[in-house]
């Protein structure tokens, strides 16, 4: 994973800091995804989550590597939803191998 990505706190972050880095405005960025720029503000602000395809799209546009950008977005995503729980990391854990055993059933398939 790129050290720019690791460093960053957010999606949203990772955003914005590329995006002003590469000088685009977020009109222009916005109007690459089709939504409002109000939408993208709020992504970039970590107050509205973006979609997968907002991310896939961001990640060509921002020349960031696609797949780094969607390890942050998706365990963002997984980190806010068991952060409160007190069992989380071994949820992960756990989560680590159904994902395995899941995958594994599916190449045999």
């Amino acid at each position: 994973m790129s050290s720019e990505i690791i460093h960053m706190v957010t999606v949203g972050q990772i955003i914005r800091a590329k995006r002003e880095s590469l000088g685009l405005l977020l009109r222009h960025v916005a109007s690459y995804l089709d939504i409002d720029q109000a939408i993208l503000s709020k992504i970039e602000r970590n107050e509205r989550k973006p979609t997968k395809d907002n991310i896939i799209k961001l990640a060509e546009i921002l020349n960031l590597d696609k797949e780094d950008l969607l390890v942050q977005f998706i365990s963002e995503r997984i980190a806010y939803e068991i952060a409160d729980e007190e069992c989380a990391s071994k949820v992960l854990k756990v989560a680590e191998e159904k994902v395995k055993y899941l995958k594994s059933n599916l190449v045999k398939k």
